[in-house]
């Protein structure tokens, strides 16, 4: 059985940072591509980092979160780690896969999803 669990949410101050894990089961991250996606109150959506093995680890990232964002695998994990966090990064994080390697941030070509977690900022 395929799974994606999200960890590492929670409240956070301004300019603060964290580190969001997705741990896989049921497949291996080196036959997929994996991407964390985040969705704000009111908001559509949206793809902030993706990840994909060819060769060697091959990263993408949404050009709001360039900078800040940085996404890692570990094994089956796979790691995003926010620094300098802004009120604007309130949303609830997804991460998803999906079969090949695909470095995509659009979510209509993702099969598997997590739960979700949530990542709130204080100011």
């Amino acid at each position: 059985e395929v799974q994606l669990v999200e960890s590492g949410g929670g409240l956070v101050q301004v300019g603060g940072s964290l580190t969001l894990s997705c741990a896989v089961s049921g497949f291996t991250v080196d036959d997929h591509a994996v991407g964390w996606f985040r969705q704000a109150p009111g908001k559509e959506r949206e793809g902030v980092a993706s990840i994909c093995h060819i060769i060697v680890d091959a990263t993408s990232y949404a050009d709001s979160v360039k900078g800040r964002f940085t996404i890692s695998r570990d094994k089956n994990t796979v790691h995003l780690k926010i620094v300098n966090l802004k009120p604007d990064d309130t949303a609830i994080y997804y991460c998803a896969a999906l079969s090949g390697q695909i470095l995509t941030m659009k979510d209509e070509l993702y099969t598997y999803w997590g739960q979700g977690t949530q990542v709130s900022i204080s100011s």
